[in-house]
């Protein structure tokens, strides 16, 4: 399985959060499948733990590329297309970046892993 990884669940699998469900944590340590983290996530800790808002997240910035290659995470970068389809996404969730995790998951065919229900109103969007 290709996954990408929601920003909540990668937190989580990093810092070994017990929020992380049973399923989803099995999913990531399965060396079959194909796990991806988005730079869009990388940018929304960052922003985040630097205003305060997310400070169980601060251990992981600076340095979050070394974090992810350590956990053997694919990092996948943001195009011009993803950017397009997000911005065109027919999504009542307003979250730029989820609405840009829904489309880098549906372009490059991507189960999400994520506990956000309102992905779940985005036809063809596999969530895990």
């Amino acid at each position: 399985m290709r996954l990408l990884l929601d920003t909540h669940v990668l937190v989580w699998w990093l810092t070994d959060a017990p929020a992380l469900p049973d399923s989803t944590r099995l999913l990531i340590k399965a060396r079959d499948n194909e796990v991806f983290v988005s730079a869009a996530s990388c940018w929304e800790i960052a922003i985040k733990v630097r205003s305060g808002k997310w400070r169980e997240a601060a251990g992981l910035v600076p340095g979050i590329a070394d974090v992810l290659a350590r956990a053997r995470l694919t990092p996948l970068a943001v195009t011009v297309l993803h950017a397009e389809r997000a911005g065109l996404l027919d999504f009542a969730h307003k979250d730029p970046f989820d609405r840009l995790l829904a489309a880098q998951a549906l372009d490059e065919d991507l189960a999400l892993a994520s506990v956000d229900p309102n992905f779940r109103q985005i036809g063809g969007l596999a969530i895990v």
